[in-house]
């Protein structure tokens, strides 16, 4: 289980197919190694991955290399496929009990790729890529429409946002500067994917409203 909130961002150094239903990745981050337990969960840019193997940089940067493997179910819904060295990601470990809940509950089972339509900035700002604010008009995947509500909670790339508006399949968000400063949303350009999980809780309302006896 995760928050949403990013605390380091990844870089993967090794990307290795391993036949086709199988991709396995090593990432460098700032993590120290002794506070990872081979086999803890990780969520890499939004996706929970297992650590299989730990060993230190050899960059002269703080923490260590952490080995993950991507199977059949997560290279289908997810643009870890594409992953290759020099891929920056957002980090998060998992959430421990009495953590802060600072972002809202994440299971780090992606939907699927949603696609940056439009990006706006809302404060120009010479000495910030998209403004000191910026507003992402996303596509949501297929069917996923119903779970997204104004003023709710959604997943992007590991990074808990709240819905400012949408219309049919198209949402928004806004980014902040400390957002840009240490998450890889100063990256993205329009027409990139990103990671989209719908908040659990609308999930099960949903489910719930499925099941209510009509009549």
């Amino acid at each position: 289980m995760f928050t949403g909130i990013v605390t380091a961002i990844g870089e993967v150094v090794e990307a290795e197919r391993k036949g086709p239903s199988l991709k396995r990745l090593a990432i460098a981050c700032p993590y120290e190694a002794e506070g990872i337990a081979i086999g803890a969960s990780i969520a890499c840019a939004g996706v929970c991955l297992t650590v299989t193997a730990l060993r230190p940089r050899t960059d002269g940067e703080p923490g260590c290399i952490f080995q993950v493997e991507a199977a059949a179910e997560t290279l289908a819904k997810t643009i870890v496929g594409t992953w290759e060295p020099g891929t920056r990601i957002n980090l998060e470990r998992s959430l421990k009990v009495g953590d802060e809940l600072g972002g809202h509950l994440v299971v780090g089972h992606v939907d699927g790729p949603g696609r940056i339509l439009k990006i706006d900035a809302i404060e120009p700002d010479p000495d910030e890529p998209w403004g000191a604010t910026a507003r992402f008009h996303i596509r949501a995947p297929q069917g996923l429409e119903r779970f997204i509500a104004t003023k709710g909670s959604i997943c992007l790339d590991g990074t808990s946002l709240t819905i400012n508006s949408v219309e049919d399949d198209v949402f928004t968000v806004l980014l902040i500067p400390h957002s840009f400063a240490v998450t890889t949303w100063g990256q993205r350009k329009e027409g990139d994917p990103v990671h989209v999980e719908v908040d659990l809780m609308a999930r099960y309302a949903a489910r719930l409203a499925e099941a209510r006896p009509q009549g």
